[in-house]
């Protein structure tokens, strides 16, 4: 894992999402994945669908975050495992989507708090979790980000978050764009981490993720590179955000 936090954090984390490609040619691969996707009949959104994530199955409803046709759902679920998630571990999963991260987290929590706006998407992550055995681990909640946990502290914090910059079309969209989320997300997220506790948040070379960097810094987080992944038209990366610990005087 690099660390970030030594000098310029903010622009050294988001080098770690700068393309490698021109411009041009991203561009240019990115049309020809979406034209493979059609043909593979994987674009379609708006449909019911089951998908296998990490050897798990999920079903995803109409209107909810498809964790494996955009890659980001799948990509951060891969980075949680029995090293990161405690026996004893309380976890919040925001924007839980199809609750593929809060399954996976349930597998080695205690206890996982799957929150989401979309209420489509809340009833799809109950669904999962009966699926996989897990409801008497997952707690499903709706809301809009920390406005269900109100008093709430946890050991881990995952977020895959809208990284767009703009008003949502509809409830689906919301996963994908917001005018606020980043800067809400940050202000909020020191209020619901225990002592010693740390949050993953995945952003992407598509969104803005300059925006939701520089709110973490704003609001005293250090930042680090946990997981980065090149694909052919787009570069992910996870960075796990903690709050100095207080220093005790004599």
């Amino acid at each position: 894992m690099l660390d970030l936090t030594q000098a310029g954090p903010v622009s050294c984390a988001h080098d770690s999402l700068r393309p490698a490609r021109p411009a041009v040619l991203t561009h240019l691969l990115g049309k020809l994945m979406a034209a493979g996707y059609r043909l593979a009949r994987k674009d379609r959104y708006d449909d019911f669908r089951l998908e296998w994530v990490h050897d798990s199955p999920f079903i995803v409803i109409p209107s909810v975050f498809n964790p494996k046709v955009p890659r980001t759902g799948e990509f951060l679920a891969a980075q949680i495992d029995s090293r990161l998630v405690s026996a004893d571990a309380e976890v919040l999963d925001m924007g839980t989507g199809s609750g593929v991260c809060a399954v996976i987290c349930a597998r080695h929590a205690r206890r996982v708090v799957a929150v989401d706006i979309n209420m489509a998407a809340v009833r799809c992550a109950g669904i999962n979790a009966v699926l996989n055995q897990l409801e008497h681990k997952i707690e499903l909640r709706h809301g809009d980000l920390f406005a269900p946990v109100p008093e709430e502290r946890f050991d881990l914090v995952l977020f895959n978050p809208p990284f767009l910059l703009g008003p949502p079309r509809d409830d689906r969209d919301r996963a994908w764009r917001s005018n606020d989320v980043a800067e809400r997300f940050a202000a909020g997220l020191g209020a619901h981490l225990k002592p010693g506790a740390s949050a993953l948040v995945l952003l992407s070379s598509f969104g803005n993720a300059q925006l939701f960097l520089e709110g973490f810094s704003r609001h005293g987080f250090s930042i680090a590179v946990w997981a980065e992944r090149r694909f052919v038209n787009e570069k992910l990366a996870v960075f796990r955000l903690t709050l100095p610990r207080p220093r005790h005087t004599t």
